[in-house]
């Protein structure tokens, strides 16, 4: 029978703790990491579905992004309802909180979880990748900003990563967004046909999007074109002054005036972290101000400022040293004692929150269970046969350590041994 394949694109992510290098580790425990941060920032955890309405993508990431046209896995479900599984995170939580009519209150959220976009598969970035993401909710510009560039900050920290760079800039408001883009439009339009075909269409149906494209030549024709900064209100240059002054001593952030952001909804302030490890697609996270996408699927205006986290990318740029609990390999050597075995295995379980005790399910002998238990990296072998549990003992064989000798330890002592184990 033919073998089947996981989906292009969509990995297993399989944990194996005698690897601490594999993607899978450095994703979980990158995972854990960020919830610390989240945490210590007093935010709370938001699930939302992972699939959608089509609609909720259409209206709020909009019909010019290249997520709505290229990527979205969309597909009608038996009611001839049109579905998307999802490819941000966002539009998910705004659509929920106006849902349950939340939409009146402030809110500091996170979510954490599976997306999907159609894409070209490279590194750091799957067609199933795992993004986390950051809302914070109801607070006007020129404070939530100095919050979300602190968590950025504390995130580049925790995790070691080398080098980091934040990039900023400000989007300014609707009256500002219309002068540039014609202004660009303006300067881009004699030059028309040195354009590729993508940008050639951002520029007839989302100007600003174009900053934005990978094509040199369109960057070095951008060289000479108009600057946002020549329309953006001093308050937007003070604000962009000021969170680089404030954090010029915790990462380097830099004042980018052609950075944008590939959502339609973004307004305002907008951020990205970026990395030279990842190469050419460089960015592991970035957000900004979006004060009008409650309003637009349904809701009450709502200020709000957001960023969404690549875990995948963040896992393989951290530096963190991960220390995995002590482990504990456990062997029972006879079936005759296997049920009063799992029994004292359950007991030591509940001691020590830093000991992890793998009990050892197949068959074999003490030696082949000794190798596997080496194999999986255990500091030390706890062994039962039919003579420990008669004597309510256990053998304790360190593993790591040659010079020291296997003893004989009475259970009252065995459970005082695994309180000092760290």
């Amino acid at each position: 029978m033919k073998q089947i394949n996981s989906l292009t694109g969509m990995a297993d992510l399989i944990e194996d703790k005698s690897k601490p290098d594999e993607l899978a580790i450095k994703v979980f425990h990158t995972e854990e990491t960020l919830k610390k941060i989240f945490k210590s920032f007093a935010m709370s955890e938001i699930r939302t579905p992972a699939l959608e309405s089509t609609n909720l993508f259409k209206r709020s990431v909009g019909d010019t992004s290249d997520i709505v046209n290229k990527e979205l896995y969309t597909f009608s479900d038996k009611n001839d309802k049109s579905i998307t599984l999802r490819p941000e995170g966002t539009a998910s939580v705004i659509r929920s909180i106006v849902e349950k009519k939340l939409d009146g209150e402030t809110h500091k959220l996170w979510y954490m979880g599976p997306m999907w976009r159609y894409e070209r598969p490279q590194k750091g970035r799957f067609r199933q990748f795992y993004q986390a993401g950051v809302e914070i909710l109801g607070y006007p510009e020129g404070t939530s900003e100095f919050e979300m560039i602190s968590l950025v900050c504390e995130l580049n920290r925790k995790l070691l990563i080398k080098k980091p760079l934040i990039r900023i800039n400000h989007l300014g408001d609707s009256e500002t967004k219309k002068l540039f883009c014609d202004a660009l439009v303006k300067y881009l339009t004699p030059m028309k046909s040195d354009l590729d075909e993508k940008d050639m269409q951002r520029l007839d149906n989302n100007p600003l999007r174009i900053l934005d494209s990978k094509n040199p030549k369109t960057q070095e024709i951008l060289n000479k074109a108009p600057s946002i900064s020549e329309y953006l209100p001093n308050g937007a240059k003070e604000l962009l002054r000021s969170i680089q002054e404030l954090f010029s001593d915790k990462c380097e952030i830099e004042i980018d005036y052609n950075l944008v952001r590939g959502l339609d909804y973004y307004t305002g302030f907008v951020f990205e972290a970026i990395s030279a490890e990842l190469g050419a697609q460089d960015a592991y996270l970035g957000g900004g101000r979006y004060d009008n996408l409650c309003l637009q699927l349904g809701g009450k205006s709502l200020p709000a400022i957001g960023m969404a986290i690549g875990i995948e990318r963040l896992a393989l740029i951290s530096n963190q040293k991960y220390k995995n609990n002590t482990l504990v390999s456990f062997i029972i050597i006879s079936s005759n004692s296997e049920s009063k075995a799992y029994k004292i295995a359950h007991e030591l379980r509940s001691i020590n929150n830093n000991i992890d005790i793998d009990v050892q399910l197949s068959q074999g002998s003490l030696k082949s269970k000794l190798r596997r238990a080496n194999k999986d990296g255990a500091s030390y072998a706890f062994i039962v046969g039919d003579e420990e549990i008669k004597s309510k003992t256990v053998v304790v064989k360190p593993l790591n350590d040659k010079d020291t000798e296997q003893s004989v330890m009475k259970l009252k002592e065995i459970q005082k041994f695994i309180e000092n184990l760290s």
